[in-house]
């Protein structure tokens, strides 16, 4: 029986998944449940980022300091964008069960609009620091920010890549139960993305501004 599932079902344009394709296989279910394992060493990763930041970032060294730099405007767009991209990602999962392909693609491919839109905003907020004479070597506490924010970036734009990549493999083989769990991580991956930028607006962002030590 199970041998059976493992095989990939090509879904025809009339037909349609069940509710949760991702996990229609045995294949399919140990990849979700290997990813959240994975997410939690993540999770350990940036906690580790975020402890760093926190004792770090009162060692400014007469630097620029975070209620001086940071500007809610421009982090609210941010926080904006990749809000609104997390929605998208589950209109795209919601449209993946109804065994839609082309909204799933719709969906996805804002989703990786929206991701590259918050990358924009925040090369143009690393800009404008750099302008304000603050760089990743002015003090510890800039090195523990441009690390702790960067490295996030750097895991939107790995986001945004693999989402792109499976929008092309969708295009040409549809939705299958041996692509369904691959979006479905990717959606998770992503959302995991979305709640650490909340962390990080919180902690870094918004406490900065408030002067909260």
């Amino acid at each position: 029986m199970e041998a059976m599932e493992t095989q990939p079902r090509l879904v025809n344009a009339g037909d349609r998944l069940e509710l949760g394709p991702e996990t229609a296989t045995l294949e399919g279910k140990n990849k979700v449940l290997g990813f959240w394992v994975f997410l939690g060493g993540e999770c350990a990763l940036f906690a580790s980022l975020f402890a760093t930041y926190l004792t770090l970032r009162g060692h400014t060294l007469n630097g620029p300091t975070a209620h001086e730099l940071f500007h809610l405007p421009i982090i609210g767009l941010a926080t904006i964008l990749l809000l609104t991209s997390s929605l998208t990602g589950v209109l795209g999962i919601n449209a993946m069960h109804r065994g839609n392909l082309g909204s799933l693609l719709r969906w996805l491919g804002v989703t990786v609009l929206l991701g590259l839109g918050f990358l924009a905003v925040q090369v143009v907020e690393f800009i404008t620091y750099a302008g304000e004479g603050f760089g990743f070597g002015t003090s510890a506490f800039s090195s523990a920010f441009f690390t702790l924010v960067g490295f996030h970036g750097g895991h939107v734009a790995f986001g945004v890549i693999w989402i792109s990549i499976l929008m092309l493999q969708l295009r040409r083989s549809g939705i299958t139960p041996r692509k369904a769990p691959k979006v479905f991580i990717a959606s998770l991956y992503w959302h995991f993305v979305d709640v650490v930028w909340v962390f990080i607006f919180t902690v870094v962002y918004l406490m900065g501004i408030l002067g909260i030590s």
